[in-house]
């Protein structure tokens, strides 16, 4: 009395040719299907955000800068990284985690370093100020390999300005030019599945190239990387679909895909049976 599945005796049954098709075609389907939703199941969704707040309240105020640029036709000797900011810092060869590789038989210098910068608006600059003796005519051309903040991220379908400038070739530009890059830098994180966060930041950046005058001449050319801090942080967070919307889904596919094969079926059916009564009725 209970059974709402009630049983057809299997000798009230006909099988055909149609319906063995139907069927066949029924479960290729649904196993496409389901191979389909399995995979999107399986597959980590990336979703992103806006908001404002300083998300990595931990850092102490401070962003970690990661820096490497060459220049081809600057002795290592006059090679000096400044940094100076609205906190009051101005530090004059900053040297702390960083290195200088000799290029083209001592003529270049690669710089490379590591430093921190604190969360308010400053620049820090390439130059040959903290040189002992200052050269007449400095030749400021350069590559800029890398030029990255915060905690490098290596993620899967993330596409963003984790290093905007990296590749940067000023080699054509005119030697005694100073070089301009203005940086608006946006907080990022990074959030997986298990809830860990990681911290980085992107940026934007409009350049200018100019050689700089004032009353007692030409002064000395840099390459100025001045930066400010946007309010807005863009989060990623890993997301799977949950266990309870892929079994309904799988639910939605066997019972609609079922349903729609057993309308297709009857209705060939009906047509067939209706078919042969036409080619009786002619033979009579």
């Amino acid at each position: 009395m209970l059974d709402i599945y009630r049983k057809v005796p299997k000798d009230l049954t006909q099988p055909t040719y149609s319906g063995a098709v139907v069927s066949i075609l029924c479960c290729v389907f649904m196993l496409f299907l389901f191979l389909s939703e399995l995979t999107g199941f399986i597959a980590t969704e990336i979703v992103n955000e806006l908001y404002v707040d300083d998300p990595d309240k931990s850092s102490g105020g401070k962003i970690d800068v990661s820096l490497n640029i060459s220049l081809p036709n600057l002795n290592c000797d006059l090679v000096g990284l400044d940094i100076q900011d609205e906190m009051g810092r101005h530090e004059v060869g900053h040297i702390d985690n960083s290195m200088k590789i000799p290029l083209n038989h001592g003529f270049g210098c690669r710089f490379e370093g590591e430093f921190t910068i604190n969360k308010v608006p400053g620049n820090f600059h390439v130059s040959t100020h903290s040189a002992t003796a200052q050269p007449q005519s400095p030749d400021m051309t350069h590559i800029i390999h890398k030029l990255a903040f915060g905690e490098k991220l290596q993620v899967q379908h993330v596409q963003g300005a984790f290093n905007a400038l990296g590749g940067a070739d000023r080699l054509g530009s005119n030697p005694l030019a100073s070089h301009d890059y203005i940086l608006k830098i946006v907080p990022t994180v990074y959030e997986d599945l298990s809830g860990k966060q990681r911290f980085s930041y992107q940026y934007t950046v409009a350049n200018k190239e100019y050689v700089a005058y004032s009353h007692t001449g030409r002064i000395i050319p840099a390459i100025w990387y001045r930066y400010d801090l946007s309010p807005i942080t863009v989060k990623y967070t890993e997301r799977r679909q949950p266990l309870y919307r892929f079994i309904t889904t799988i639910c939605a596919i066997i019972g609609g895909t079922f349903t729609v094969a057993g309308i297709i079926d009857s209705c060939i059916f009906t047509a067939s049976e209706a078919w042969k009564k036409i080619q009786i009725g002619k033979m009579s």
